[in-house]
């Protein structure tokens, strides 16, 4: 019942389901997903950590930078339900197809380019 719980918690946010559908095609860097959704740095960390309790994603650290993937095989079969549910739901959405043509540009900006504009602001 608990990881049901943090599911739901997770999903009663339309940033944090933008976050979920942005992860659909791969792994990215927290300053990538913080140049699709256009939010504050420390919003965004708040918005993957939630995830990330609920198993949702997974977070890996080299150097400075934070990759952020779906949950895998791994994961406990309700998250998996979870995950192939929201894609397949939203994958039509507006916004969601908004962010993937962002994303085909932020995929290809430098990583440290990207976190230089949040830096300065």
């Amino acid at each position: 019942m608990q990881q049901f719980m943090s599911i739901t918690k997770a999903f009663s946010d339309e940033n944090r389901v933008r976050i979920l559908l942005s992860l659909r095609e791969g792994e990215l860097c927290l300053c990538q997903i913080v140049e699709v959704l256009g939010l504050a740095p420390s919003t965004v960390s708040k918005h993957v950590e939630l995830l990330r309790r609920a198993n949702l994603v997974e977070r890996r650290k080299e150097g400075r930078w934070h990759y952020y993937k779906l949950a895998g095989r791994g994961a406990p079969p309700v998250v998996r339900e979870a995950i192939r549910w929201t894609l397949k739901s939203l994958e039509e959405e507006p916004v969601i197809t908004a962010d993937a043509a962002k994303l085909c540009c932020v995929r290809n900006t430098d990583l440290e380019e990207l976190a230089g504009c949040y830096n300065r602001s």
